[in-house]
């Protein structure tokens, strides 16, 4: 029994270490595009997404128009996420994000 509760102890001790205990957790933040032509580029909205720091995951499929961006903990900001879509832009195009709320 004592050598359970080590074990335990250990496996606690560990994942409170590598930030997989209570103070780690993901956030989704809904991102609704406007302009036509962000359905032709979003190879480069999600590039310019999976550069700002703390992004994990980036959803196109589930809502058409609108990308579902999985953060890891505080380490962005909507406000981030939109400008980075922002600031994507090509030869006659353009894609704008606003935070759905």
């Amino acid at each position: 029994m004592k050598t359970i509760a080590i074990g335990t102890l250990f496996v606690a001790v560990l994942c409170s270490n590598l930030g997989l205990a209570q103070g780690a957790t993901e956030q989704t933040v809904v991102l609704m595009f406007d302009g036509k032509s962000c359905d032709a580029y979003l190879g480069e909205v999600e590039s310019a997404l999976r550069k700002v720091a703390g992004v994990k995951a980036v959803d196109f499929k589930s809502m058409r128009g609108h990308a579902i961006v999985t953060i890891e903990g505080n380490k962005t900001t909507s406000n981030q996420l939109v400008q980075a879509v922002n600031g994507v832009k090509g030869e006659g195009w353009h894609c704008t994000a606003e935070v759905m709320r």
